[in-house]
């Protein structure tokens, strides 16, 4: 009978510790949970780092270090008055175009494929930061709810990016370009749904 208490007691201690909510609506944490939970944020950045690590010279870096500075700015624009009608459709087809350029295998070999990588990068990311800055919630401030996303996207970007590091043979080549078609796809879904 002891047995069967103290097992109840220990099953109802999780939600004795839920019973303040709203803990995990505002600040550092939801920052950082907003790009694990919102599928477009998710595959797009891990595409990003996929597609980066695939670029040579300065490209692999300037693409993901131009998609955090320009998600921040963009956070910015999303906590003011502005208003971007078309935000979520740039989201979508950021989903679109990185899954793209990883199925295609696409590499920037121009004299300026840092600047290039990071302007594409940049644009898309722009929009990303607006939708986190427009959707923080309430309770968090810039700061904190900022500091957590921005954390996430460079987790995020950095997955991508080692993944595309495994392995340097045809299977693994071909195992990455499938991964960006099922984004791209995913994109074009999402987007008509």
């Amino acid at each position: 009978m002891k047995k069967a208490l103290f097992t109840a007691a220990a099953l109802l201690l999780p939600a004795a510790a839920m019973a303040h909510t709203g803990h995990e609506t505002s600040g550092f944490s939801a920052g950082i949970a907003h790009p694990f939970t919102g599928l477009d944020h998710l595959l797009a950045m891990l595409a990003v780092g996929l597609w980066s690590a695939r670029q040579t010279g300065a490209a692999r870096w300037a693409t993901p270090v131009a998609f955090l500075l320009m998600m921040a700015v963009g956070s910015f624009a999303g906590v003011s008055s502005l208003d971007i009608p078309f935000a979520e459709l740039a989201i979508m087809a950021s989903v679109v175009v990185f899954g793209a350029l990883v199925a295609f295998n696409l590499k920037l070999k121009m004299k300026n494929s840092a600047l290039a990588g990071a302007a594409v990068a940049g644009i898309f990311a722009f929009f990303h930061g607006f939708a986190h800055g427009a959707e923080m919630p309430l309770m968090s401030t810039l700061f904190t709810y900022g500091a957590g996303f921005m954390l996430a996207t460079a987790v995020l970007l950095a997955a991508g990016y080692a993944l595309a590091a495994f392995g340097h043979n045809k299977a693994a080549d071909l195992s990455r370009r499938a991964a960006g078609a099922a984004i791209a796809l995913t994109g074009v879904a999402m987007g008509v749904a």
